[in-house]
């Protein structure tokens, strides 16, 4: 989608979420239709790029508006910083690469939201379950499998 549109698209959500539309914004939320599943400094660099001179504690006030608003979707992997997604509303579920940190969506593992009933829900009204797969990524199980191969080889 070309730039142009999709600043109108993205200016068109945050009024439609009664959110005032700014240019840092429109820049996060750019930042992240770019580039899915990334951390508050790479949302940052980016808004720079696009920008200019914008605050790290902007970035995180525009990130912490927009999740508020449930414009963002805000994970957060074991042993890593938080991540951020513009991906909401549809209960998918996240793999995440235990070498390299890669994170990937993964659909719903069942048909309804939530797709996993936890038991007793002690009062609960559960709606929505949110599910992190472990694993090794193909490039970096690949890799490993080069030097096993090359340590194996080299005695």
């Amino acid at each position: 989608m070309p730039d142009d549109q999709l600043h109108a698209e993205i200016a068109a959500r945050l009024r439609a979420h009664g959110l005032r539309v700014t240019a840092p914004r429109i820049g996060v939320v750019m930042a992240l239709e770019r580039t899915p599943h990334a951390d508050a400094d790479t949302v940052a660099r980016q808004v720079r790029k696009s920008l200019g001179a914008v605050s790290t504690q902007a970035v995180y006030d525009v990130l912490h508006a927009l999740t508020e608003a449930r414009l963002v979707r805000r994970i957060e992997p074991a042993g890593s910083p938080a991540r951020y997604e513009t991906r909401v509303g549809d209960n998918h579920h996240h793999m995440v690469c235990r070498e390299c940190g890669v994170v990937a969506d993964v659909e719903c593992a069942g048909e309804a939201v939530p797709c996993l009933n936890p038991g007793p829900t002690h009062g609960f009204v559960v709606d929505e379950a949110e599910v992190t797969f472990w694993g090794t990524c193909a490039r970096c199980h690949t890799s490993e499998s080069t030097e096993t191969s090359l340590i194996k080889e080299n005695g």
